[in-house]
């Protein structure tokens, strides 16, 4: 009887899938599953050759698509979900609930993405390890072939083409499967909690519906752009006389030359440099200050994505930051869009749909910084519909607050939720009431804002400064007596960051769990396969994994918590020391992603559908006749079962396209 399915396939399209995503990698009209691997409950691993003409077995077709006990397992299933539904012609929808994605295993694990990083940081034997000629492979056999004469100008690489080559795939194949199946099985002690699962299908849900385009902007954008880059790459040339202007070097030796040296010439040092230059080197910083704008890489990414019914896909990663479970932007990278400030957005969406550049340049002083604040706008409702954009108010600041126990944050939270003045007030002893526009002690507030954004997770003088408070305008001596200010101003969250690092090193050193405001760490081992996991429950029930972790002393020779992860500035999955302020800082991310994971759940229970979501906020396309936006904020109000006494609140408003507030 057949219970389980572990499946990998091959695949032809001429769409790039890196750059477009797979659901317009799957819709070509020339994509089509050149093997598929299977095995059936962990046996025999086979391979058939469905371009050589080999047929899927009836019981496994059968299993794979209609057996509703059956679970079909892959790495990053979306892939082999989404493309089978096609290669079948059936709703992906209806058999998605079937479908387990051992990619999101090993991440909710605490692991990195990718089949290959999963095995060896698993540390699995080397023949379970992915097959290094993959990429090669995949290059000549999944994506076209530039013709030639020595190819005799083909544009595809088929198997009698190369048929040692095609062999050696089809092991390819297979070995994928065994590596998935070895990753499946060395972490079957630590499932995905059953929540995980249906958010994980919800995912798939919002990326295959994607959201609508705006081709005419993005088109009208992309026009604009290339022709006042031009002009601008002209200018420079006709003031420095440099053959690249763009270039860095070449650029820096000018500036040398014309008494002006600079270090280095990233985008924040161009904007502070502008200020302290005048007449040509002013200019020509301002021209590679406008010219650094990423305007254009996101609309082109828009139109590399959007299908041919309009809209743009796979959006959003699940369990993308694997530290604390939240998602992650893909392809335009949602998640890091560039704020608008102007008032005229209309207007200037007018302007760049006409391709009306003189009007443009008369308008606004800096083109490319106006493309960019209309990034965001590029996505819009589908017709006849407006988005419902909603986010969570401070909910971080919530969150810690509730964990500690704050009891003067919670009230804040309940009431006028002026949190910034709030601070200012505790930690200056200012009445809040004076700490309004137009009164002296509205200075205040600065400080209040950047202690409030820089110092939650345990942050000190170096926090501040690269929150920005010297740029607000605080002078350097000052910071430590912010820093004290505020820690003693919230001292039950400085006991929290404290508690839980002697939580963490009590596991460490007896083994035994330790709980802290609901909170519970423990030390979880399978001996069997070799894994070790500091463990840290969630008050959802979700756990966060920090892989292998031991003791050892820091930096400043303290012993501390080490465990293997992804370091974020190499990228690679190595040894990470953390703290009392960092693990509060993964826990409340943590328990702000879960909020937003319940309620997308009853967003949708309620019939709304989410197009998109940014960090702690969803964008929902709705009818315009339906649209009740005090529902919307109601929803993501409500109280949540395991969090009693969070105070939750949202705001919102409608648009016609997406933008902030």
């Amino acid at each position: 009887m057949i219970e389980k399915l572990n499946i990998d396939i091959e695949t032809y399209s001429s769409v790039n899938l890196l750059k477009s995503g797979l659901y317009k990698y799957v819709q070509s009209p020339d994509f089509k599953i050149l093997l598929f691997a299977y095995s059936v409950n962990g046996g025999e691993t086979r391979v058939i050759d469905l371009e050589n003409g080999d047929k899927i077995p009836r019981d496994i077709e059968k299993a794979l698509l209609w057996d509703s006990t059956v679970t079909n397992h892959a790495y990053n299933a979306a892939f082999e979900w989404y493309c089978l539904s096609k290669h079948y012609e059936i709703n992906p929808f209806d058999w998605l609930y079937r479908w387990r994605d051992t990619m999101l295993l090993g991440m909710y694990c605490g692991y990195t993405a990718g089949l290959a990083a999963t095995a060896n940081a698993l540390g699995l034997p080397q023949d379970k390890r992915k097959m290094t000629a993959g990429k090669a492979l995949i290059k000549l056999f999944c994506t076209p072939t530039k013709p030639t004469k020595k190819n005799a100008g083909r544009t595809r690489t088929l198997p009698h083409h190369e048929p040692e080559k095609w062999e050696v795939f089809k092991e390819y194949c297979r070995q994928d499967v065994e590596v998935e199946k070895a990753i499946d099985a060395k972490l079957a002690n630590f499932p995905v909690p059953d929540e995980e699962q249906k958010l994980w299908e919800l995912d798939q849900i919002i990326n295959v519906t994607g959201v609508q385009v705006d081709r005419e902007l993005v088109d009208g954008a992309i026009h604009v752009n290339d022709f006042i880059i031009k002009k601008l790459r002209e200018e420079a040339v006709e003031i420095t006389g440099l053959s690249n202007p763009n270039s860095a070097a070449q650029l820096k030796d000018w500036l040398e030359e014309k008494g002006f040296p600079v270090e280095d010439l990233q985008k924040d040092t161009v904007s502070k440099l502008i200020d302290l230059a005048d007449g040509d080197v002013k200019r020509v910083l301002e021209i590679r200050q406008e010219m650094s704008k990423t305007s254009v890489k996101k609309f082109q990414a828009m139109i590399d994505t959007v299908g041919d019914d309009g809209r743009s896909r796979g959006l959003l990663q699940f369990y993308g930051a694997n530290r604390t479970g939240r998602w992650a932007g893909r392809l335009v990278q949602v998640q890091n869009l560039p704020r608008n400030y102007i008032d005229s957005l209309e207007s200037a969406r007018e302007l760049v749909k006409a391709k009306n550049i003189n009007m443009l340049k008369f308008t606004y002083s800096n083109v490319p910084d106006i493309l960019s604040q209309l990034i965001r706008t590029g996505f819009v409702p589908s017709k006849g519909h407006k988005f419902a954009i909603s986010d969570f108010s401070a909910i971080e600041a919530r969150v810690i607050a509730w964990l500690a126990g704050e009891d003067w944050r919670m009230q804040v939270f309940k009431t006028h939720g002026r949190i910034y003045e709030a601070s200012a007030s505790q930690m200056f002893g200012v009445p809040i009431d004076l700490i309004v526009k137009g009164n002296p002690e509205y200075e205040l507030r600065a400080k209040g804002k950047v202690a409030e954004l820089a110092l939650g997770y345990q942050g000190a003088k170096g926090a501040l400064i690269q929150m920005g408070a010297l740029d607000m305008g605080l002078a350097e001596e000052e910071l430590p007596d912010i820093v004290q200010l505020w820690r003693s101003s919230n001292r039950r969250i400085v006991d929290l960051w404290y508690s839980i690092e002697n939580a963490a090193l009590a596991v460490m050193r007896t083994g035994q769990p330790q709980a802290v405001k609901g909170i519970v760490l423990a030390r979880e081992s399978d001996i069997m396969n070799g894994l070790d996991f500091l463990t840290v429950t969630l008050p959802s029930g979700r756990k966060l994994y920090y892989v292998k972790p031991f003791l050892a002393n820091n930096d400043f020779d303290k012993e501390s918590i080490h465990y293997y992860g992804m370091n974020q500035t190499t990228k690679k999955f190595e040894k990470i020391n953390t703290y009392g302020g960092k693990m509060v800082e993964n826990i409340v991310q943590a328990i702000a992603r879960d909020c937003l994971a319940v309620t997308l759940q009853r967003l949708y229970e309620a019939g709304y559908h989410t197009v998109m979501h940014i960090h702690d906020e969803v964008v929902l396309d709705v009818p315009s006749d339906q649209l009740d936006l005090d529902k919307v904020t109601e929803i993501m109000g409500l109280p949540i079962e395991w969090a009693p006494g969070l105070p939750l609140e949202a705001d919102g408003f409608v648009a016609d396209f997406y933008q902030k507030d």
